[in-house]
């Protein structure tokens, strides 16, 4: 059966050979603090605080990172086994079988869509703020999405996803390259608003640390910082976008595992800081519906011009997510016309060795979600394919560690605690899950309904496994 028939190592291993491997440890760290450190940094911290756990949301935010990096010693660990293009995609097709990859790859893309449509959204939104400031206004028809606000086309969305595939089109090099530049100013201008914000915190601010529960409203107590974990949690997922890269890693079985931990940690630090600093810095509800809380709390504590400095270099990190999103997602889409599971021109290489279709696929996908329809409500379906593609990577590692050092390479780097973490992880994915909202979860059936179609229409008929098969 087609469905639970796996993937050979030797195949991939062979595919994957033709991509270049120019990838470095700084290249990695670079994409994936960029990615993972984008818009949820400037935004999600002041909402979070405001409609579910008050100055408490520090706690979710690591909950969500302690559920993510369970997630993510499985992710380095498989990664140095199989440094495979399509990350939990191809890991799956090896391990369980085609149809549980194609499950798991058909759960990422929604992420790599939406997510990409969903940067360069919350770009486009900074970007307007500041051309405001300068009292340049762009026509509403330009400004917004179709249908919202007498929107036809959000051009600043458009034009910054067309920019950074024409980046990442260059290669991965070159991506790494202005990713590292870009992740550089964020991380100073993250760290100057954190010393800046300091100076003005005040104690009362984070009194009480964690409201009391409202049953009707779901805000406060230990019941909200869930929920603000389901909302946060997009937050983390970046380090995927590491993993779905690695055929093109220099030394994967040491850049893998240092480029997801590391981001990870880095991430960590930074979104706890942030959080910490901003709820000191004014009360909690005055946050509330406040889509850029960094800069608005800056310019409301006397700091206009490093507001405006802020938001400039939040852009930045923007485009920086934006790269690793679009690399990752081209890749994804390369692995999947590779083993025939879609078009076999997506898994086509250029002359110069790189996924051009792939890449012009998810461009133009994202151009049409991000710059022509509201994207607002598909938010948290980001985190739903993610956390399926997770609980798939960490149910993985029980069958990955029983073939290592037979038919498959010994990994470099192991999951310290196994069985327990890897355990740990698929049950931490699956609570996370659960807490998403009942829209999402909607969502989330319909698009693999749609994926199950897929499979079973073209998937099964022209997958390449299959094929190699009857031959």
């Amino acid at each position: 059966m087609s469905f639970t028939k796996k993937a050979s190592f030797e195949t991939y291993s062979q595919k994957d050979k033709k991509l270049k491997q120019t990838l470095g440890v700084r290249d990695f760290l670079a994409l994936g603090v960029g990615t993972i450190i984008s818009t949820s940094i400037f935004t999600l911290p002041g909402v979070v605080a405001a409609d579910y756990a008050g100055p408490a949301v520090v706690f979710s935010f690591l909950i969500a990172a302690v559920v993510a990096g369970l997630v993510a010693f499985a992710y380095a660990e498989m990664s140095t086994v199989m440094p495979f293009a399509g990350s939990a995609y191809s890991w799956i097709s090896v391990l369980f079988g085609e149809g549980f990859g194609w499950i798991a790859g058909w759960a990422l893309l929604a992420e790599y869509f939406i997510a990409v449509a969903f940067v360069g959204s919350g770009f486009s939104a900074t970007f307007q703020s500041l051309l405001a400031q300068l009292h340049i206004t762009l026509p509403s028809a330009l400004a917004n999405p179709m249908g919202t606000k007498g929107g036809v086309v959000d051009l600043i969305s458009l034009l910054v996803i067309v920019v950074s595939s024409l980046v990442v089109w260059r290669g991965a090099s070159d991506a790494g390259k202005v990713g590292q530049v870009l992740v550089v100013l964020k991380v100073v201008a993250i760290l100057t608003f954190i010393i800046v914000g300091l100076t003005v915190v005040k104690g009362q601010n984070y009194v009480p640390f964690i409201p009391a529960h409202n049953p009707k409203t779901g805000f406060g107590g230990f019941s909200g910082i869930l929920s603000g974990v389901s909302m946060i949690f997009l937050a983390y997922i970046g380090f995927d976008s590491i993993a779905a890269n690695a055929a093109e890693a220099k030394n994967p079985k040491r850049t893998m595992p240092v480029g997801i931990l590391g981001s990870l940690v880095i991430a960590v630090v930074l979104f706890s800081a942030v959080t910490l600093v901003l709820v000191g810095m004014h009360p909690y509800a005055e946050y509330a519906g406040n889509a850029a809380p960094v800069s608005w709390a800056l310019a409301q504590a006397g700091f206009r011009q490093l507001s405006v400095v802020v938001s400039v270099v939040a852009d930045a990190g923007m485009f920086v997510a934006l790269l690793g999103m679009i690399l990752a997602g081209s890749r994804l889409l390369y692995a999947f016309g590779r083993d025939g599971m879609l078009p076999s021109a997506l898994g086509k290489l250029d002359h110069r060795g790189l996924p051009t279709n792939g890449l012009l696929v998810v461009t133009l996908v994202a151009v049409v979600v991000g710059a022509f329809f509201p994207f607002a409500f598909l938010a948290q379906l980001i985190s739903a394919g993610t956390l399926i593609a997770f609980i798939f990577v960490s149910l993985g590692m029980f069958a990955l560690r029983p073939r290592e050092g037979k038919d498959l390479p010994v990994a470099t780097y192991r999951m310290p605690f196994y069985p327990i973490l890897p355990a740990l992880g698929a049950i931490g994915s699956v609570f996370v899950f659960e807490k998403l909202d009942d829209l999402a979860k909607l969502y989330a059936s319909l698009w693999f309904i749609l994926g199950i179609i897929i499979y079973t229409l073209y998937g099964t008929n022209h997958s390449k496994k299959k094929t190699a098969e009857k031959k």
